[in-house]
């Protein structure tokens, strides 16, 4: 079944690597559920069935972004306490002509960082969670409100093997094996003694959201993460110890790539300044979208 969902959801991309407005739209009506519950980034949000995504989704991208098309770099599939799902991520791409959620146009190339986790039954899309990089966008239009960030914002190459499209089938246990990793690893974030640490490759790359930024070295990505979780008090994932609060719709690997997904998916109390944001002693909660590659036992 995983494999059968990897092909319907390549047909589905395909339709999007060339602009065709008419494919585009018979593309959305051919994967999703009339009835799909389909979960959008702020401003966006929750949105249902296939022809609100084309009138409240595709549609506005089509008419704010002339030459719109996609290219995905990671495709994966997998199951999850009893449910399938596909997920991807790449990037949109077009020459922004209309203004788009508020943003004005450039005139410009530019580029949408998109991350995407959709249930599968029955070959139709029921259930999505879909990510933009707007942040990243605001930048690159010059109308980043905040401070500067510390780390890298831009076009993201992909994982360093090219090897991120897994349409076929993956053997069982590297599947296992890069589950195990990833799991060990996230039950291990927010501890005194940095447990974290020795799951990652000394020159790793860390694509962050814009906001935040990317990293090259465990020992960077160590500047960024450490004092992000000192912001905020009991910083916690669904794996940390004594959750009750945090679920992910999504944990899935499938040979060396693994993915998690959770629509909230970190929480903490608001205890130190953060993206310029006075403390404000409150729970926080957010969406969460992170895809991973393993090279041997990192």
């Amino acid at each position: 079944m995983i494999l059968e969902n990897k092909q319907l959801y390549k047909s589905y991309l395909k339709e999007f690597s060339y602009p065709n407005e008419t494919n585009y739209e018979n593309a959305v009506r051919n994967f999703f559920s009339e009835e799909a519950s389909i979960n959008v980034v702020h401003p966006i949000n929750k949105i249902q069935g296939s022809e609100d995504y084309i009138d409240k989704v595709l549609k506005p991208m089509m008419k704010a972004f002339e030459g719109l098309y996609r290219r995905d770099y990671i495709v994966i599939g997998g199951n999850f306490e009893g449910n399938d799902w596909i997920t991807s991520t790449g990037y949109f791409a077009g020459k922004m002509i209309n203004d788009w959620l508020g943003m004005k146009a450039n005139s410009r190339l530019v580029y949408i960082r998109v991350g995407e986790y959709h249930r599968i039954v029955n070959k139709k899309c029921v259930e999505s969670y879909i990510f933009y990089d707007l942040p990243e966008l605001m930048m690159a239009l010059d109308i980043w409100p905040l401070s500067p960030i510390p780390g890298y914002s831009g076009h993201i190459p992909g994982p360093a093997t090219l090897d991120g499209l897994v349409y076929g089938e993956s053997d069982p246990l590297e599947s296992n094996k890069t589950l195990k990793i990833v799991e060990e690893m996230l039950s291990k974030l927010n501890t005194p003694d940095k447990a974290w640490y020795p799951y990652w490759h000394e020159n790793m790359l860390w694509y962050g959201p814009a906001g935040f930024g990317s990293y090259i070295g465990v020992k960077n990505f160590e500047n960024f993460q450490v004092p992000f979780e000192s912001c905020f008090q009991g910083w916690t994932v669904e794996l940390s110890k004594n959750n009750t609060i945090i679920k992910d719709f999504a944990r899935i690997a499938d040979g060396h790539y693994a993915t998690n997904g959770g629509w909230l998916s970190v929480n903490g109390k608001h205890v130190k300044r953060f993206l310029d944001q006075e403390p404000t002693n409150k729970d926080v909660s957010m969406r969460v979208c992170d895809w991973w590659r393993r090279e041997g036992n990192v």
